[in-house]
């Protein structure tokens, strides 16, 4: 099993003084006013897919300790990492996949009954928004975002410009019915892209903790007198070597 990345790193980030995180958190608000997605996360929190542990059923246990099925090796790397108690983000650092690629991993395994569902219908929506199971309108309907009567009327509104050869996105529909603002809609879209990308933390540079900083410098210095002995050694070798040229001559 491998460390569990993020958490050390997020860990060693909170140990900053405060008026280092209070610029990287003026930063980081910046940057999500810019992509529009402050407000959705804030008030989302609970139900971000990212942060999610997968919990296994008792067939998932099962199957992970006998492995009767037969199924892909991700799938197992999947319910190990889920098992010991990883989130979604984790789990996608660990076995080195797009938030995306562990989206389908984890409907395969709710369809399996490998795991369990969550009490937040946002988790479920967005996990198959991202893995391409549901679309827009059903992302939204699945959150409870929009009812179904609102869906069929921005549906019947979409069908209506396509009949006069004037295609709008579902989305927009929404924005102009009034069921949604922008911002909304701008932030999943946002989630669905970056969840292709895949985002690796390297071990080597995370930030260590004190102690693990003093084993480094006490390595360092062991390394540093090492060193000076291997170029000593270098250095009588090498008088041993002309010693044994000259003799030769």
């Amino acid at each position: 099993m491998k460390r569990n990345i993020f958490k050390m790193f997020l860990n060693k980030f909170m140990a900053y003084p405060l008026w280092v995180k209070q610029v990287v958190y003026y930063r980081l608000w910046q940057n999500m006013a810019e992509n529009h997605c402050e407000k959705f996360i804030i008030k989302n929190a609970d139900g971000i897919f990212a942060l999610h542990n997968p919990t296994l059923t008792f067939q998932g246990k099962q199957e992970l300790w006998d492995k009767k099925g037969g199924l892909d090796s991700n799938i197992y790397n999947f319910l190990k990492y889920s098992h010991n108690g990883y989130t979604i983000l984790e789990i996608a650092l660990n076995m080195f996949l797009s938030i995306e690629e562990v989206a389908k991993l984890y409907i395969f395994c709710l369809e399996q009954n490998l795991i369990e569902s969550t009490p937040y219908p946002e988790i479920d929506a967005m996990s198959e928004f991202i893995a391409g199971k549901i679309r827009t309108g059903e992302y939204f309907l699945k959150n409870g975002a929009i009812d179904i009567d609102q869906l069929d009327m921005a549906l019947s509104e979409q069908r209506r410009l396509d009949d006069r050869g004037e295609h709008i996105l579902i989305g927009k529909i929404f924005i102009r019915l009034g069921y949604l603002t922008e911002e909304v809609i701008k932030t999943l879209f946002k989630l669905k892209t970056d969840a292709t990308k895949r985002f690796v933390i390297n071990p080597d540079i995370i930030p260590q903790s004190d102690n693990d900083l003093k084993e480094i410098d006490k390595l360092r210095e062991e390394n540093n007198k090492l060193k000076k002995e291997n170029q000593a050694l270098k250095k009588a070798m090498s008088a041993i070597v002309n010693t044994v040229k000259n003799y030769d001559i």
